[in-house]
Formats: structure tokens, C-alpha cells, sequence
């Protein structure tokens, strides 16, 4: 029995995580260099950049993608530094579109999903290079080969959630996870740190918790234990950013620096509100454990970043006006 858990587990991770990182690539890849131009032009100001931070992960696909691209921009010299803080504010948002997907129980259409995107390609492939269907138009091509791709992966991330939800029986059999779900339901802490170390591990904080969703839609994970995790794995996604950061400038390292302290104070002031979050998240969602785990973190995310998108704009007015003050300043004789 272990042995089965532990492959499907692994198996179903895998399938939701190159799924997520499939769609990542094709749309990276169709946005091209057009992607850190939209960065420059669009983060002037922390609102704008919470925007953008926003509509660029849920895009992409990964919160995670976006704030190292921001961290190599600001090593490079392309982004200035103050417009960062919007940016990470709007990644945290963006992410929890992913989960918000995931709880709409489309997981029984991963397959057809995944049929659909290789008819797409294959028919991009038999009326573009092979010529065996009348031709298509050159500029559609591009667009509907990176489409289908990024289908492709959204089908795989539902299969890969399918799976995970199908070792829910299976779990409730064995004792050492009961007992592990039962220590983290005692004490929501342990709930916290696992999350935080199995997204730091995976890189994915969505992945992590789509999996406690299907989990949590079998019943072999408490909703109170799956919003311990969203609080854990916003902590853990910020490890990527700081490894990305190291081989970088005192810029990159301050962005992901922001980003921990942004994300770990999040945890810690909404910590002991976890039982009023799934209050709200279950007036949502009743009787639905998956949706209330996603709506927590996107309620979490959305009132962390409202909160904090102030402060980020009077700092970045004070950094401004220092600025103008030592460009006015004289030269020393």
C-alpha cells in the first residue's frame, strides 16, 4: 500500500508540475522579449505594478517565473529597483489563479483537454511545414502551436490532479499519514513549516497546494490543515527568488529579500486567523474542502497585498523625491 501512495503521489506531482511548467514555457516563449519591454513600460508606479505582477503570473502561470524575471531585470539594469515592490505584491495574486482553476472540478477533462492540444499542433504542423492541409496564414502558426502547447500543460496539470485525488482512499488507510494529518490538525504550525519546505523543494507553491486540494476533496485532508499549508507555501515560494538572486547584484538580492519579508510577515499576522479565513472561504464554497483551500489563498494573497500596496506606494514616493532632491543638488567644488 505504501508503495502504491508513494508512486501515484510522485506520478501525480510530476504531472501537475510539468504541466504548470509546459504552459510557463509556451507562453514565455510566445511572449518572446516582448515580456521584460511590458516589465519596463507598465511598473512605473507600485499600482501599475501590481497589476501587471497580477496579469503576468496568472498568464504564465507561475508567481515564481515572473519575480526572478523581475530580479535578472534589476541586475541587468533595466528595471529600477523601486518598481519591484508593486510587481511582487501582484505575483502573489496572480498565482492563486491557477488553484481557482483547479477548483472548478475540471480535473475529469484532462485527457480530452490534452487530446485537443495535439490536434491543435498537429494541424498547425500538417497545414504549415508538411503543407498537407491548405496553408495557413505564417502570423497564425506561431500563436496557435505556442496555444496549443500551453493546453496541453493545463491538461496534463488536471490529469496530474485527478491522480492526486485518487490516492485520497488510499491515504485514509494508513496510519503514519493519519497521524502526521493529526499532529498538523493539533498543532496548524507543523502544517505551516511542511508547506513552506515542500514548495521550497518543488518550486511551486500552486503545486503544493493543488495537491492538498485533491486531498482535501477525498476527505484524507482537514480544510483547516490545507490553509496551514497556503500559508506555508507562500513562505516557501520565495526560496526560488533568493536563489535566483545570489549570483546577482545588491538590486537582485533586495528583491528577494522584499519578498520574504513581505510574504512571512503575510503568514505570521494572518496565522492566528486561520479558523476565521475558512469561515469565510466556506460561506464560498460550502461543502466544497478544494474551493475553500483555494479561495483561502486567494483571500489571503489579495487582503496581504491591499494591505501592504499603500506602504509600497509611499515609499516609492519617498524614494522619488529623494532622488529629485540629490539630482538638484550642486556640484561639489
Amino acid at each position: 500500500m505504501l508503495m502504491n501512495i508513494v508512486v501515484a503521489s510522485t506520478f501525480g506531482l510530476a504531472l501537475l508540475l510539468f504541466g504548470m511548467k509546459l504552459m510557463e514555457s509556451a507562453l514565455r516563449q510566445w511572449a518572446g522579449s516582448r515580456l521584460p519591454e511590458v516589465l519596463g513600460r507598465t511598473t512605473s508606479t507600485p499600482l501599475k505594478g501590481f497589476v501587471t505582477g497580477t496579469v503576468a503570473s496568472a498568464m504564465l502561470q507561475s508567481g515564481t517565473a515572473v519575480t526572478v524575471l523581475s530580479i535578472g531585470l534589476v541586475n541587468a539594469g533595466l528595471l529600477p529597483l523601486g518598481n519591484t515592490l508593486g510587481i511582487i505584491l501582484g505575483t502573489n495574486v496572480g498565482t492563486c489563479f491557477t488553484t481557482e482553476l483547479m477548483s472548478l472540478r475540471l480535473h475529469d477533462y484532462g485527457l480530452p483537454v490534452l487530446l485537443a492540444a495535439l490536434a491543435i499542433w498537429v494541424w498547425t504542423a500538417l497545414a504549415g511545414e508538411l503543407e498537407l492541409l491548405p496553408r495557413l496564414p505564417r502570423r497564425w502558426i506561431g500563436p496557435l502551436r505556442f496555444g496549443a502547447a500551453a493546453l496541453a500543460g493545463f491538461g496534463l496539470l488536471l490529469i496530474g490532479f485527478a491522480v492526486l485525488q485518487s490516492i485520497g482512499p488510499e491515504l485514509l488507510r494508513s496510519d503514519t499519514f493519519l497521524r502526521l494529518t493529526a499532529k498538523a490538525e493539533a498543532e496548524p504550525l507543523w502544517g505551516v513549516l511542511g508547506g513552506a519546505a515542500l514548495t521550497a523543494a518543488v518550486h511551486s507553491s500552486a503545486a503544493v497546494i493543488g495537491m492538498s486540494m485533491g486531498l482535501a476533496n477525498t476527505g484524507a485532508l482537514t480544510p483547516e490543515t490545507g490553509i496551514a499549508i497556503v500559508l506555508g507555501a507562500n513562505v516557501g515560494t520565495c526560496f526560488t527568488g533568493l536563489l535566483a538572486s545570489l549570483g546577482g547584484g545588491r538590486g537582485g538580492r533586495f528583491v528577494a529579500l522584499a519578498q520574504i519579508a513581505l510574504n512571512i510577515t503575510g503568514a505570521a499576522v494572518f496565522y492566528p486567523f486561520m479558523k476565521e479565513l475558512l469561515e469565510v472561504s466556506a460561506r464560498l464554497a460550502p461543502g466544497d474542502p478544494a474551493a475553500q483551500i483555494a479561495h483561502g489563498q486567494t483571500i489571503f494573497n489579495v487582503a496581504c497585498s491591499l494591505i501592504v500596496l499603500p506602504f509600497a506606494q509611499l515609499m516609492y514616493r519617498y524614494a522619488q523625491s529623494r532622488s529629485g532632491k540629490s539630482s538638484q543638488r550642486p556640484p561639489a567644488a
